[in-house]
């Protein structure tokens, strides 16, 4: 059994080019409203704009500073959303189990070429050895040829080693990691290398010692759990040592959460600005969770104060619910866990769904 990462390349940069052919090669940045005078953060940018530092996540105004000769363009969600549709058609047109991530990557279970399942209907599927290979060269053919977009595919023996090989792949290539080359691999690259560990997690390792996925791979899991937890502690090692799931999960893909956020062009001032705007912010997710016709079992805010500190909190629900009063009344009081006196320019609010 095999799994391929399937990522698409620079995504939304990726669709407003096939609109705006004339800004290929140039720096491009989306988000907001695609004015970097006003409050929102970058959507994606193109790999010209990334060579200039701008990425995911930053302040628009931010980017602008980065790459001044960046043209900013506005996000289009649905425009994103169909692009997102017709990559996971042609995914879906090869023998393989599909597992949607997102928008723009998906996990794919293919069986050996000896198995007598996988690649039928793809042609001659060469040696077990030859056969990932070339079903992803085929697999991204066909997206380019009905999309116009180009993917990188990441191929491994499970899902960690797939996820991370499609980095090495960048752009429009591939790239196989197993258990055969892990350690060449990754061994000497930091721990926050690995899916999975953020920053947070990564400084608390260095300060175990473990700097490296060498280190990790070696270190006691007893040992991590005491300063982790008798689960994330072994995970952690399991992580270094390229451990990861097998089985893709081929059913469809179901929302976990809805969230809704703002940001506001002058700073919230007041706690009871601060506490309406978020009541309202509410009623807007709730219309989300109505639509979807699920219960809510924890609600979540996102506060950022001025300049630009981000703080996340939530709450478990005494019951499922979707009644709206509850959930804003739930929000709010998670919302009363926050500091009364400080600016805010950002809130977010997140509805998490009931997991059977």
């Amino acid at each position: 059994m095999w799994v391929l990462h399937v990522d698409m390349d620079q995504f939304i940069a990726a669709v407003e080019l096939l609109r705006h052919p004339e800004l290929a090669g140039l720096p491009v940045v989306v988000g907001g409203a695609g004015d970097p005078t006003q409050r929102s953060v970058v959507a994606t940018a193109s790999y010209e704009a990334r060579e200039f530092g701008v990425h995911s996540g930053m302040p628009m105004r931010f980017a602008l500073r980065k790459c001044p000769q960046a043209v900013f363009l506005p996000a289009d969600n649905p425009a994103y959303e169909q692009a997102s549709a017709e990559i996971s058609e042609v995914l879906r047109s090869f023998d393989v189990v599909v597992e949607a991530l997102g928008w723009d990557e998906w996990f794919l279970g293919v069986a050996d070429a000896d198995d007598g399942i996988g690649g039928q209907g793809t042609g001659d599927a060469g040696t077990a050895a030859e056969y990932p290979e070339q079903l992803a060269t085929k697999i991204q053919a066909a997206v380019l040829a009905a999309t116009g977009l180009h993917c990188s595919i990441g191929i491994g023996d499970n899902t960690l080693r797939a996820k991370l090989a499609t980095d090495f792949g960048k752009p429009a290539g591939m790239f196989r990691l197993t258990t055969v080359n892990w350690a060449a691999v990754m061994f000497d690259r930091p721990t926050s290398a690995l899916w999975g560990i953020g920053t947070k997690t990564a400084r608390k390792l260095a300060e175990l010692g473990l700097h490296t996925v060498r280190e990790l791979a070696g270190a006691d899991p007893a040992v991590l759990a005491a300063r982790f937890g008798p689960t994330t502690g072994p995970w952690l090692v399991a992580l270094g040592r390229g451990e990861g799931r097998r089985t893709v999960i081929g059913t469809p893909w179901v929302a976990r959460s809805h969230s809704r956020e703002t940001t506001f062009q002058q700073n919230l001032t007041t706690w009871a600005e601060i506490q309406r705007e978020t009541a309202a912010l509410t009623q807007r997710l709730h219309q989300d969770v109505v639509a979807d016709g699920r219960e809510v079992g924890r609600v979540a805010v996102k506060v950022r104060f001025a300049p630009f500190f981000t703080t996340i909190k939530s709450k478990k629900l005494p019951s499922p619910t979707s009644d709206p009063e509850q959930l804003t009344a739930a929000v709010l009081a998670v919302l009363e866990q926050f500091d009364h006196d400080r600016q805010v320019r950002l809130i977010g609010v997140r509805a998490e769904f009931v997991t059977s």
